[in-house]
Order: structure tokens, then sequence, then C-alpha cells
């Protein structure tokens, strides 16, 4: 059986439902193949269930803490896992639920559950279904990378998906990969109550971050008594009585680390093994990410690649962007690119990180003159009435222009601050815009026009 489509879009993650409704309301028939959770990474195994987490973590660190504030517990804290993750679990039924009912009675739009392969340019079978349409994006995420490292095979080991299964406090936790999601893992799992050891190949955590912020985070976390493991040149895994052997051949320290579960936070790959993309001529890279111009179309004409599986981003928000950019290049006569996208992103440790553009070594690297200015937490009035007051600010604008090229607020507040610096960015406009700007007191922004201020020349 043969099904015609005006679009077929496979996989219901970030862009994909939202496409679907573009799509829809132009008038177009619309497929949309999704083979098992509705939502994608955000929805099941990313942001919504780990920041939910995170804040039961916080509430956890935070009542450890209450008597700094005058506030007496009469018991110690204690964290009851099982109610941690069923809570965490329910936000994402609840979310994944809800994105499903409004697909599946979504106006001309057909949902179909199942695995999708191609078997041409313009057709994709599902099961005994062929499907064809002279457009289909592909949507399809990625998944957590499993490196072949000695021993992975003969130990038992957790992913970020297996990790949102935990329902008991591991005794000790190691962690191995010093990046984003490992980072995240790992606060998290400390504050609520586990030993923690976090092992890392190179040389500091986050390397893609500046050296200062790289620091300033690792102060942070060993100040939780976290344990850092840096320069693992040889990391190996091996069975042992009270769990798992971690090999990490560091400059400094024993050369094993011996933990009761071990949480393997090394990247991610592509869904992108079993579309058949080859039977449709679509072109990858050496690592399966489907390749795409900058209007998010592949080699192979009518066929788009959105989210996680294009490389372009690795985010819940350039995954949306994607829609946007396809729908409006489709259905409004835009012609929007990927390549007008400011890179922003957050990490979510306690305090957070706010990123947006180039980093300070990217920056320099540019041959610009810079203007650079910084600010303590310390300084921070809303930061140190809350009692929080661990990172800093940093603002890089280029000198000539004035425009910013980049900024890191590592602080309470951060991911939330540094949208106004995003939006300057987007605006295109110099910062002394912001600068003469009159924000509220008191907050953490409101810092951002007295470190643009003191923006002082790179020697």
């Amino acid at each position: 059986m043969t099904q015609n489509f005006d679009a077929i879009i496979i996989g219901a993650g970030q862009a994909g439902p939202f496409l679907a409704a573009r799509l829809a309301q132009a008038g177009k028939k619309v497929a949309i193949v999704e083979r098992k959770l509705f939502g994608g990474t955000c929805v099941n195994t990313g942001c919504m269930p780990t920041k939910t987490m995170v804040a039961s973590a916080y509430a956890a660190h935070l009542a450890r803490r209450a008597a700094e504030y005058g506030v007496e517990t009469n018991a110690p804290v204690s964290v009851d896992m099982k109610r941690v993750q069923a809570r965490a679990a329910k936000v994402t039924l609840d979310a994944r639920s809800g994105l499903e009912s409004w697909l599946k009675s979504m106006a001309g739009c057909t949902v179909i559950e199942g695995q999708a392969r191609f078997e041409a340019a313009n057709t994709v079978r599902v099961g005994e279904q062929f499907l064809t349409a002279p457009n289909i994006f592909i949507n399809v995420g990625g998944r957590a990378n499993v490196p072949n490292m000695p021993g992975v095979n003969t130990v038992p080991f957790l992913t970020n998906t297996t990790m949102l299964q935990v329902d008991f406090v591991p005794r000790h936790l190691v962690v191995v990969g010093g990046s984003y999601i490992g980072l995240e893992f790992a606060q998290m799992f400390r504050r609520f109550g586990s030993k923690v050891t976090i092992v890392e190949q190179s040389e500091r955590l986050i390397g893609r971050e500046d050296e200062d912020v790289s620091l300033a985070i690792a102060e942070i976390l060993k100040n939780e008594d976290i344990a850092l493991r840096t320069h693992a040149e040889c990391i190996s895994l091996a069975p042992h009585a009270e769990g798992v052997e971690v090999h990490v051949s560091c400059t400094q320290g024993t050369p094993t680390v011996v933990g009761s579960h071990v949480l393997l936070a090394v990247g991610r790959l592509p869904n992108t093994h079993d579309l058949g993309l080859d039977r449709a001529g679509i072109a990858v890279d050496a690592r399966g990410y489907i390749k795409v111009d900058d209007h998010l179309q592949t080699n192979v004409p009518g066929v788009f690649a959105l989210g996680d599986c294009n490389g372009r981003g690795a985010f819940t928000h350039t995954s949306y962007n994607d829609f946007e950019i396809v729908a409006a290049n489709l259905l409004d006569g835009a012609d929007r690119r990927v390549s007008q996208r400011i890179p922003a992103y957050a990490l979510y440790i306690d305090p957070p990180l706010g990123r947006v553009g180039m980093t300070e070594t990217q920056a320099r690297a540019s041959g610009k003159k810079l203007l650079i200015g910084t600010r303590p937490m310390t300084k921070v009035g809303r930061a140190v009435e809350k009692g929080e007051t661990q990172g800093f600010m940093k603002i890089i604008a280029d000198a000539e222009s004035k425009r910013i090229l980049g900024a890191s607020i590592l602080g309470v507040g951060g991911d939330e601050a540094i949208h106004g610096i995003i939006d300057v960015m987007n605006a295109d406009v110099p910062y002394t815009k912001q600068q003469w700007a009159v924000p509220i007191h008191p907050t953490v922004s409101e810092l951002i026009p007295t470190v643009l201020g003191d923006m002082q020349p790179v020697t």
C-alpha cells in the first residue's frame, strides 16, 4: 500500500511536530512518523526530566544550608529517590502525552507509529506501508555515545537515558566524561547523597569553554566534595567486587577509581544508522551526521534534516530554530539561514553557566581589537542577598564596532541573565545601547550595564 503526501516528517522531536502544524495549517497533507516516544530527547531523556531532577537536587542542597539563612530544621536532610524519580517521570509523561494527543488530533496530519526507512529519495517505508512525498524532513535526534574503551562490555554502565531510571542513591558514582551532561549528573547525584568522582580525558573540564570558566566550575564542584580526575589518558573499565573499577592513568593520584556505578557521558551520536539513507543517496559525515546546507537541505533535493541529527546544533532551541528556518523559507518566501544563528546555550549545574557567541579564546584568535569586562558574583548584590556568590560575568566586544562578540555568565541566574546579551547581539546594535539601559534592582541582570561601562582594552 502506497500513500501520497505533500510532506513526510520522520521523528516527533522538537522540530517535527511544530513543522507538521505549520505545514498542515498551510493546507499541506502531512505524515509524521514516530517509532517510539513522542517528544524526542528533550521531553523524554533530556531537558525536562533532568532539569526536574536538578530542581530536586537544588532543594536538597538548600535544605542542608538552611541554617545559613537562619532557618532551623528538626532532622537531617534525606532524599527519597523513588519520589524524585517519579516526579521527573511524571513531568515527562505529561509532556509526551500532551504532544502525542495534539499531533493525533491535528487536522491534515496523519500520525504513523513505526520505524521509517528510505526506499528511495522520495519514498519511505514504515512496516508494510509505503509513503511518498516531494518533501521529506528527517528529525530523528541522537543517542548516548558508548565508546569502544577497554572493558566497556565487561561491566554494567549507565548512560544519560538509564540514569533517569535510577530510583536509589548510588554509593559511589563514577562519571566518565567531564562535559555538560556529565557535570550536571555529577553535581545532581552528589546532592542526592552519592560519593561522586568525575574522570575526564582532557586536562580540564568542558574544554570548549575558556580556561577561567573551566577552572571556576571545577572549584564549584570541588567545594561540594566532588573528586576530579582530569588528564585521564588511558581510561578502561573492569569488574570489581564493589562494582566497577575505572582505570584512569592520571598524572596525579591513584591509577584506579572503584565505584558502585559508572555513568558514561562521552558525547552523542545521531540516530541515522538505521534509516536506509544510502538508498536515498543522502550524504552523511564520518560520524553519521546528515550533511546539510545553510537552508538545512541535504544533497538530495526536497530532503531536509533538522535537529540533532544534522550536526548543526545540539540543543532543543537550535532544533526549534531549524523548524523556524525551514518553515519560513518554504511557506513565507524568506531566506533564513543557519549561519545567521548566534550560538547560545547553558550548563545547568548550580550555579548555572549562560553562554552566547564567542569565547574569549575564539575572540582573541579572530585578530579583532577587543574590549573585555568582568565582574565577580561577590560584587553582585542579588547574589550576595541570596547567599550564592560563586562565579563571575565576562563580556567580550569588538573595540571598533562596539558590538558584543560573546559573553559568559557563571553564577546564580546566569541562564536567564544571559538573554539580555543575546537580545542585544541579535539586534546587532552597539553595546552602548545596553550600557545606558535602566535595569531593575535588585537583579543579576542589572550589573550587565555596569560591566559594559567598565570594558577594558585587551593587551
